[in-house]
């Protein structure tokens, strides 16, 4: 199984954080998924979308990675609407097929999270941390970054290599 995946979910595949996604890429060696490529639509109780990109790329995830990293803008103070609906498309694996959602147990989470701002807001990290708990995820921790002059600043670039080397540690240990 490989070790990881990074989930991009930002509406430009080649924005501010596609470029924390390839920094961060070359300390992992983890593949990349860029949601905007896919198409996939929004969760319904009828389970109307299942001939979208979802099923097969939730199928995809949680059969050949062990760590899933969801990388997101910030807008609005809260993740991107694509990732919000990825997520919310895993209601889908709790109610049908749920021996592909049960293959989240055990998996671990974390989240990279780009924005204009050097601050994050409280909250942000509370949908990642509960939905993990909720479907029995490890969650390893989140790293908020940003750009100046459209490069990653020293800091930022620290925290990352912090946030990589902690994840990789806490991740190996474990498995």
């Amino acid at each position: 199984m490989k070790k990881g995946v990074i989930v991009q979910a930002s509406s430009r595949s080649n924005g501010n954080t596609s470029l924390i996604v390839s920094f961060v890429n070359e300390e992992l060696g983890f593949d990349i998924i860029d949601l905007n490529k896919k198409t996939i639509g929004h969760f319904d109780y009828e389970f109307n979308n299942q001939n979208d990109d979802f099923n097969s790329l939730f199928k995809h995830i949680v059969s050949n990675y062990e760590i899933i990293i969801f990388a997101t803008p910030i807008y609005w103070y809260t993740m991107s609407g694509i990732l919000k609906v990825f997520l919310d498309r895993i209601s889908d694996f709790l109610k049908i097929e749920k021996e592909f959602g049960r293959l989240l147990r055990g998996k671990k989470m974390s989240v990279i999270s780009c924005g204009s701002d050097h601050e994050i807001f409280d909250g942000f990290t509370m949908p990642f941390v509960q939905s993990a708990n909720y479907l029995g995820m490890d969650y390893l921790g989140h790293v908020h970054t940003w750009l100046e002059n459209d490069e990653i600043p020293n800091k930022v670039n620290l925290e990352i290599k912090k946030f990589v080397a902690k994840q990789l540690n806490k991740s190996t240990k474990n498995t």
